[in-house]
């Protein structure tokens, strides 16, 4: 670690999460080092400018800290993968964003010496720069142990997220609650669009727009705000 607390981050993962974890963490002043190839790199190049793309083990090695940003059946085989290659470092940190699992996923690299979090923006990302204004109004799980508790939540922080803090055992009731609200929601919209093109409805997405959003916000505010005494 530098001496301001600046970490040099390194990124497994081009998908659309990834990208923008690096250009938030850029944003806060870090350093990216790397991130390894996606199937889209020039839109990668558009969010993580000069960014240069490295192999995974070369990410580990050049990384104090290392995101991994890769779809979830990926994770557990990547985490076991790089320990059969010796490539976690002593002290390295390693956070991962996926909703489900906490940071027992991350324990074959703890053994090593890794020091495991898990940290999940709850934002529905789309790869581009838009996602760094909604981290900025978001919430973002976090796990890791609790001496180390601290440094994942600084981290989400500096994501520009709220940091909550959510127990190992409480991650899939976590995750189901993410993959309801996201997935329902499309479902529903979908459903909707369809039924209103169906019958004539130019643009439905357009003129259900105002309705699913006032929708959305008087429910999100009616379970946020306490309840009446």
């Amino acid at each position: 670690m530098r001496r301001d607390g600046r970490l040099g981050v390194g990124i497994i993962g081009a998908g659309r999460v990834g990208p923008v974890i690096g250009a938030a963490l850029g944003g806060a002043g870090h350093a990216i080092i790397g991130i390894t190839s996606g199937s889209d790199d020039d839109r990668v190049a558009g969010v993580l400018p000069d960014v240069p793309v490295l192999d995974a083990q070369e990410v580990l090695r050049r990384s104090e800290l290392v995101i991994l940003a890769v779809p979830h059946d990926e994770l557990p085989g990547l985490v076991s993968g790089l320990v059969d290659v010796g490539a976690w470092q002593p002290g390295q940190l390693v956070l991962h964003t996926d909703p489900a699992f906490g940071i027992g996923v991350l324990e074959p690299a703890q053994r090593s010496g890794a020091i495991p979090l898990a940290v999940h923006p709850a934002i529905s990302f789309t790869g581009t720069s838009i996602d760094l204004r909604q981290l900025q109004a978001s919430f973002a799980a976090v796990s890791a142990p609790g001496p180390v508790l601290p440094i994942a939540q600084a981290l989400a922080v500096e994501l520009g997220c709220e940091p909550v803090v959510i127990a190992e055992e409480d991650r899939p009731a976590y995750a189901e609650a993410i993959a309801t609200a996201s997935e329902f929601s499309r479902a529903i919209i979908g459903q909707s669009t369809s039924l209103l093109r169906r019958i004539g409805v130019e643009n439905p997405g357009g003129y259900l727009s105002a309705l699913v959003q006032s929708t959305v916000e008087t429910a999100l505010r009616e379970e946020s705000d306490p309840p009446a005494v």
